[in-house]
């Protein structure tokens, strides 16, 4: 496992988490112990989907709150090991964190296949750094993969972790469930959008809270997603349409750093700002390179984000901000620096009893925060405002 974090990104990690900041780091390179999905209620029950992927000898389980929210326990680690090296595929960092917890490798994660490598060979998988993570047999000849887009390239039959793969399952195809993690199904339930709500999502690709709105409110809110990525915005109708949400969603393509003067007229009753960011939390990590300067750059674009999207929000309505990082410059110096500056806006409580509160700050006892090593979820921080004049 390679992080490569300079000394302004570790300490900024100590600031958090002071001498257990090892534990932290550790935390983020190994899945954890549970792997959710929300299930699709606008289409099917979580009983149905239960019932139905016990009924094929798969075990699963309810969570113990978020009533749409279902995980499979990961097994492992195993060992892997580079046992024939004239048979080995790299596989990008996207795909590779997938194929860690036994999902099969596609053809768009491959970074490298070599010409000797024919259908139904047995190959190892490797990370770009080298490390091997899977081992797996060749659905394709890798001399022609430059004719191939899409489809299995190597199906896994061992990996360091084991999970159910989730986009072969019947129930993925059909829609009824969304790979989700369980922090960020709260960002729903901290918004808590009404039927009838004109609820944003500033920076929706690829789609799991827009979707999540769509299925709490059960298609009865009116929806506008904004990402500024064609690619993203393509990718995120794709997973709306296998969902069949599309009917209760308008997706636009814009920079929502400008929603205020682009859309001056929208008037939100409920906002999502989910904005880019160093991604400290995500895990499990087989590698990663960070500096200070991204953490400083991600916090200056964040402010961004929800300085715009105070602008179109209601009196009296809600923003929730979000991130999968860890960092205090990334989360409450972002939060506080906006109600510094906007007297309108007020910090409330996420009304969320799990997790624990944010660092030491003026309004931490409003926030929300998940840790990789105390909670084994992904590192997340949420926030709630409120707009009052």
């Amino acid at each position: 496992m390679l992080l490569d974090y300079d000394n302004g990104v570790l300490e900024s990690i100590k600031n958090v988490y002071g001498d257990s900041y090892h534990s932290f780091l550790e935390a983020i390179t190994r899945p954890s112990r549970r792997l959710y999905v929300r299930v699709n209620r606008l289409r099917t029950s979580v009983g149905e989907v239960i019932d139905t992927l016990r009924s094929r000898g798969i075990a699963v389980f309810q969570d113990e709150e978020l009533e749409e929210a279902i995980y499979f326990y990961v097994e492992g680690p195993y060992n892997i090991e580079l046992y024939n090296y004239d048979n080995v595929v790299v596989a990008d960092k996207y795909a590779a964190e997938s194929v860690y917890l036994g999902s099969n490798l596609y053809i768009p994660g491959i970074v490298k296949c070599p010409n000797s490598v024919r259908k139904g060979s047995e190959v190892v998988i490797v990370t770009q750094k080298g490390l091997p993570i899977a081992e797996g047999i060749s659905m394709i000849n890798c001399n022609e993969i430059r004719y191939l887009k899409r489809g299995i390239a190597i199906e896994v039959t061992k990996s360091v972790y084991k999970a159910p793969k989730i986009v072969e399952l019947p129930e993925y195809k059909a829609g009824l469930i969304y790979p989700q993690s369980l922090a960020a199904m709260y960002v729903a339930k901290a918004l808590d959008p009404k039927p009838n709500d004109i609820v944003i999502d500033t920076c929706a690709a690829p789609g799991g809270k827009t979707g999540h709105i769509v299925e709490y409110t059960m298609g009865k809110a009116f929806i506008i997603a904004f990402d500024h990525s064609k690619k993203r915005l393509e990718e995120m109708k794709r997973e709306l349409e296998r969902l069949k949400h599309t009917p209760f969603i308008e997706m636009w393509r814009a920079d929502s750093r400008f929603l205020h003067i682009d859309f001056s007229w929208i008037k939100a009753d409920k906002i999502i700002v989910d904005p880019p960011c160093t991604s400290l939390g995500v895990r499990p990590k087989l590698y990663d390179t960070k500096r200070y300067r991204d953490v400083i750059s991600a916090s200056r674009y964040q402010l961004q984000f929800l300085k715009s999207a105070s602008k179109i929000l209601k009196i009296g309505g809600t923003i929730v901000y979000s991130t999968c990082t860890i960092t205090i410059e990334e989360n409450e110096n972002v939060i506080e620096s906006i109600i510094e500056s906007d007297k309108c806006l007020k910090v409330v409580d996420t009304g969320i009893a799990r997790g624990s509160k944010g660092i030491a700050t003026s309004y931490s006892h409003n926030y929300t925060r998940f840790h990789p090593h105390i909670h084994d979820t992904t590192g997340y921080f949420i926030a709630k405002l409120t707009k009052i004049c």
